[in-house]
C-alpha cells in the first residue's frame, strides 16, 4: 500500500494542496474555520503524517533546533526547557538537547561544531552566564554558522537575548518589603558569579538607596540556590544584625530554609520578619506561612526563545534583515502571608 500524500488529503477535503500545506504549517489565519476543520478531519481519517525528510529537502532546512542547557535540577532551567519543547512542537520543529555538567565550560567551539554537524537550523544557548563563561561572545572572529538565541544572559549588542528582568524584579520585591513597613532589609543572594544573582542584588541595593534606608554589607548573605544555604544565610544575618525585619531571598528553595530557621530562632513571620522569595515554584503557596514571591514565567521564556529563533531563521532564509534584540520579560509579584504585615 502506498503512503498517504498531501494530495490525498486535499482530495478528501475538497481543497487545494496549497490549502492543506498552509493548515499543516499553522498558517491558517486566512482560511475559513470550516475549511480548516475539513482539512483536519481528512488528515485524521487518512492517518496522514507529514514527511519530515521531504519538508526538509524542500525548505533546505532540517526543522531541528539545538539547545545547549545546564541545571535541569533547578526550577528555572527545567521550566525553560519545557516551554521550548512545547513551542518547538507547535511550530513544527524537533529539539536536539545537549546538557553540560560544568557551566564554566571553555569548549564552546567544540559544542557548536557538534551541534552544527547535526544540521540544526538554529541554536538556543541556555547556559546561565556564570563568571567568564560567556567571554567568547566578545570575540568578533568567533561567529557560529547558525543563528543563536541566548537565555539568562546579559544583553549585548548584536546578540539575541531572551531573559527575565532580574533587576526590575529585585526592585519590586524590596519595595514591597519597604511598603510593608520594614526598616532594616537584608538579602540572601544566589551565587554572585551568576548574572541573575548580581542583578537581583543590585535591585535590592537600589531600592533601599532610593528611599534612604540603610544598606550595609553585613545585611547581605550569599547562598547557592539550595534550601541549606538559605537557612545558613538567614542565621548569619540575624546573628550579626538582629534588627533585620525583612529579607529578600533570591529564590524559593533558599526561602524554604529561611522560613525554617526563622521559626527555630523564634522569629514570627511576618510579624517579626517579613520574607519574600523569587520563582513562585508550584508549592510556594503551601509553605508555612505561604510564601510571597516574584513569579517569573520561565515556560514563557523558553517559548519566546523558540519563537525568536524561528523568526531569525525565516529572515535569514528570505534574506531580510532582522536586527538583534534583547527581550526582557517582567516578573510579577505574588503577595502571600510571609510578607503581609499590614
Amino acid at each position: 500500500m502506498s503512503a498517504t500524500t498531501i494530495a490525498d488529503v486535499a482530495r478528501i477535503a475538497k481543497v487545494s494542496k496549497a490549502t492543506v500545506s498552509r493548515v499543516l504549517a499553522g498558517q491558517s489565519q486566512y482560511i475559513r474555520a470550516e475549511t480548516r476543520q475539513r482539512v483536519l478531519a481528512a488528515i485524521e481519517e487518512l492517518g496522514y503524517h507529514p514527511s519530515h525528510a521531504a519538508r526538509s529537502l524542500k525548505s533546505k532546512r532540517s526543522c531541528t533546533l539545538g539547545i545547549v542547557g545546564y541545571g535541569l535540577e533547578f526550577y528555572g532551567p527545567s521550566c525553560t526547557l519545557s516551554g521550548a519543547e512545547e513551542e518547538a512542537s507547535e511550530l513544527g520543529y524537533t529539539l536536539l538537547l545537549h546538557l553540560i555538567r560544568q557551566p564554566e565550560t571553555n569548549n564552546v567551539a567544540e559544542l557548536l561544531d557538534e551541534m552544527q554537524s547535526r544540521y540544526v537550523d538554529g541554536l538556543i544557548w541556555a547556559v546561565p552566564e556564570i563568571g567568564n563563561n560567556h567571554a567568547w561572545l566578545e570575540d568578533p572572529a568567533f561567529q557560529p554558522s547558525v543563528p543563536v538565541v541566548f537565555l539568562s544572559a546579559e544583553p549585548r549588542p548584536n546578540r539575541f537575548v531572551v531573559a527575565v528582568d532580574n533587576y526590575a524584579a529585585g526592585l519590586t520585591a524590596t519595595r514591597h518589603l519597604i511598603a510593608e513597613g520594614c526598616q532594616n532589609i537584608g538579602v540572601i543572594t544566589g551565587p554572585l558569579d551568576w548574572w541573575e544573582a548580581r542583578q537581583r542584588k543590585l535591585g535590592w541595593k537600589d531600592a533601599l538607596e532610593s528611599v534612604g534606608l540603610p544598606r550595609k554589607e553585613g545585611f547581605m548573605a550569599e547562598g547557592n540556590w539550595s534550601a541549606t544555604s538559605g537557612e545558613r544565610g538567614l542565621m548569619q544575618l540575624l546573628t550579626k544584625h538582629p534588627e533585620i525585619d525583612g529579607v529578600f531571598v533570591c529564590n524559593d528553595r533558599m526561602a524554604v530554609g529561611a522560613l525554617k530557621i526563622a521559626r527555630e530562632m523564634g522569629r514570627r513571620v511576618p510579624e517579626d520578619l517579613a520574607i519574600i522569595g523569587f520563582d513562585d515554584v508550584q508549592d510556594a503557596a503551601y509553605f508555612y506561612p505561604a510564601l510571597s514571591t516574584m513569579h517569573q514565567d520561565m515556560i514563557e521564556v523558553g517559548r519566546r526563545a523558540v519563537r525568536e529563533l524561528s523568526k531569525v531563521i525565516e529572515a535569514q532564509q528570505n534574506n531580510t534583515p532582522y536586527p538583534p534584540t534583547a527581550l526582557l520579560l517582567q516578573a510579577e509579584i505574588v503577595v502571600r502571608e510571609s510578607s503581609r504585615r499590614r
